[in-house]
């Protein structure tokens, strides 16, 4: 892929306030108090001054007059949730790279909701990072044109599949899925099922169950029945999908997890309900986090190097402007526990 300063030259100018008030119709005010959640403001104007403000990619600059032309230590990092111990070792990763170069993290959370990571991205923009990290591939399209007009690097971290804006380094989900469709059927489980949550908002979720469901099938032994969750993981959520499941599905010899929270959870209900693990019920996660490691039985499970994810990501951050954008597949490995 080409590098940053094959484009720089091509750079947007970056949209101001007044730009976005003279596209909605509006006064500079409106735009402001709209830009700043102010109270007493209705539907209608909000959504006027927010389409135009998408049209325009429009991020707010919150840095004073004196400072705008300032370097800014701040790096931007947008993750989905903090609520297990995948994304802590992403960040525990960047923050190793960023604070030896004296930079700092700045931190939004976008809970798998696309509007949420626009509004996220917007305010953390507003700042005038000197960088972005974004969680995944897919975003809406206001977010490119954010960047650009900034003209600060971005790296988006955890899938390599598809269309970065910048720099991209993750795994291929879809081979993450096919080396568990063959770990699975080598162990000589043929009646498999599959559990997820968070409505499957992430797309290299949904990504990796179609082609783990595509390889059962070449194999011969179609998947069963998938279990998509509307709540977010947890141990919990995995426990009564998993009885769920097999209440529908008492054939279901072996069930494959969209990460570890859920597969913990399988195995707790395992446990707690009599079943022989692996040899009544098979079970695999996704991530390979250390409880996992832990447990009485330890997890199988497709194991991601996620602190390395984030040390990569920071290095590309700080190394585009003369390397230009790169893909960095850091690959995968199955850790071989004690439930499949």
């Amino acid at each position: 892929m080409s590098g940053r300063s094959d484009i720089k030259g091509d750079k947007p100018a970056r949209s101001t306030l007044r730009d976005v008030a003279l596209l909605a119709g509006v006064s500079e005010i409106s735009v402001s108090r709209v830009m700043r959640d102010a109270p007493n403001i209705s539907d209608k104007l909000r959504d006027k001054v927010m389409a135009a403000a998408n049209s325009l990619s429009y991020t707010p600059n919150r840095v004073a007059g004196a400072l705008k032309n300032q370097s800014s230590n701040l790096v931007a990092v947008v993750l989905p949730s903090m609520s297990n111990e995948v994304f802590p070792s992403v960040l525990d990763g960047i923050e190793s790279i960023l604070n030896d170069q004296g930079l700092h993290a700045v931190l939004g959370l976008s809970e798998y909701d696309r509007d949420r990571e626009l509004k996220v991205i917007r305010e953390l923009l507003s700042w005038s990072p000197m960088g972005i990290i974004l969680t995944g591939l897919h975003h809406l399209d206001p977010i490119p044109g954010m960047i650009a007009q900034l003209d600060i690097p971005v790296v988006q971290i955890m899938d390599i599949e598809g269309a970065p804006i910048g720099s991209a380094v993750g795994i291929s989900h879809s081979a993450a899925a096919i080396a568990a469709a063959d770990y699975l059927h080598g162990r000589g489980y043929r009646k498999i099922g599959y559990i997820g949550a968070w409505s499957e908002k992430p797309q290299r979720s949904k990504a990796r169950r179609r082609a783990f469901e595509a390889r059962l099938q070449a194999l011969g032994c179609p998947l069963v029945a998938s279990l998509i969750s509307e709540d977010r993981s947890s141990a919990m959520v995995g426990a009564q999908t998993t009885a769920a499941l097999r209440q529908q599905h008492p054939e279901i010899d072996c069930i494959f997890y969209a990460n570890d929270d859920l597969a913990l959870g399988g195995l707790f209900h395992a446990l707690a309900a009599g079943i022989d693990v692996p040899g009544e019920l098979g079970l695999l996660g996704f991530n390979g986090i250390d409880i996992g490691k832990a447990t009485p039985i330890p997890l199988s499970s497709i194991e991601t190097p996620r602190f390395e994810m984030g040390r990569e990501a920071a290095r590309l951050l700080l190394s585009s402007r003369e390397s230009g954008n790169v893909i960095k597949d850091l690959s995968f490995k199955i850790s071989d526990g004690k439930t499949a």
